[in-house]
């Protein structure tokens, strides 16, 4: 079953945001809407799982702003911090590292073993949003 869940980032180069998050992260491009102006209106990025139902993460050009777009600020204007971290759950996460640094991804937090379990590690993407990716499963370990 796919996730009712769906984080929304916003790029100041949505174009090559898309293709890097599907080059670096193994993201698939489900829907790509672009605007007027060269960038994208609305896309919509697949993360297969065969075992946990497939993720999504939308994005969309940082410009033109619109009455939702002021309600966000890229990671460039707080001084690269943020307030939210995409997780997801990778089987093979040390082969998702290798790819993810391969395509150039600010490795932040390196790969390691967590004490709650599973093994992950955090990283930028080349406009500085922050993600997260592991082996540990929220879903499994509460069962």
């Amino acid at each position: 079953m796919p996730s009712a869940l769906i984080p929304g980032l916003r790029y100041a180069d949505a174009p090559a945001a898309l293709a890097w998050l599907v080059r670096a992260f193994g993201f698939e491009v489900h829907l790509m809407v672009p605007n007027a102006r060269g960038g994208i209106a609305h896309a919509q990025l697949i993360w297969r799982d065969s075992k946990r139902g497939d993720a999504m993460v939308m994005l969309s050009s940082s410009e033109p702003l619109g009455e939702f777009g002021h309600l966000l600020v890229q990671p460039i204007a707080c001084e690269s911090r943020s307030t939210q971290a995409p997780y997801l759950i990778v089987d093979a996460v040390d082969a998702h590292h290798a790819r993810a640094v391969t395509a150039g991804a600010e490795i932040v937090m390196p790969l390691v073993d967590q004490d709650y379990g599973g093994r992950g590690y955090a990283c930028r993407d080349l406009e500085g949003h922050l993600w997260c990716f592991g082996s540990y499963d929220p879903w499994a370990a509460a069962q």
